[in-house]
């Protein structure tokens, strides 16, 4: 999996954060992943997949399939390093999320609709925007679950931001001191 952050754009996040040390120009890449997929089918994910036989490691994985998803070059990308693997708790999946920057950006955009159905840049800042901040939940029988939330506006179209990806987002934005205090009592039942 990989967490692109870079200019990608010339489009300023709507939420001036500069308080949190957030510049109005840092984006991080996100994707919307096929409906037609097995896991988390129409979910707002960071590019990535398995690794396979010809990859040397999790960074390796992370950029082919950046590549293979979303067309980036990743001749720009200046890999900083990678965070401790992770499990996803629904289809435990074991994640290392490799952290870059796009120092030289390309363009990007839907490669394979098998693959992912839209691919954007996020404003870091109006991540941090506490307007665009809610909980999911989800009950089932006597189980409920919840996590942190974004539905996030980018170039007019609307993303709901839950599960694993926003759980990792709202860990990097805590980690990173770039989080506003947000209403956690907002909440949003998934069916």
């Amino acid at each position: 999996m990989l967490i692109l952050f870079g200019v990608l754009d010339g489009v300023p996040a709507a939420h001036d954060a500069e308080a949190r040390a957030v510049s109005r120009d840092l984006d991080v890449l996100l994707l919307t992943r096929a409906e037609t997929l097995r896991s988390h089918p129409g979910q707002v994910a960071f590019p990535g997949g398995r690794i396979d036989p010809g990859d040397a490691d999790a960074v390796d994985a992370a950029l082919r399939e950046a590549w293979e998803e979303t067309g980036l070059d990743t001749a720009g990308v200046e890999v900083l390093g990678t965070l401790p693997e992770l499990v996803i708790p629904h289809s435990r999946h074991r994640v290392t999320p490799v952290v870059g920057w796009w120092r030289d950006p390309s363009p990007v955009g839907v490669v394979d609709v098998a693959e992912s159905q839209a691919v954007f840049r996020a404003p870091v800042a109006d991540l941090a925007d506490p307007a665009n901040r809610l909980t999911w939940v989800v009950r089932d029988g006597s189980v409920v679950r919840r996590g942190p939330a974004w539905n996030l506006e980018v170039a007019g179209e609307t993303f709901f931001v839950w599960g694993f990806t926003a759980g990792i987002l709202d860990r990097l934005l805590s980690a990173l001191g770039w989080d506003e205090p947000w209403d956690e009592g907002r909440e949003m039942t998934l069916v």
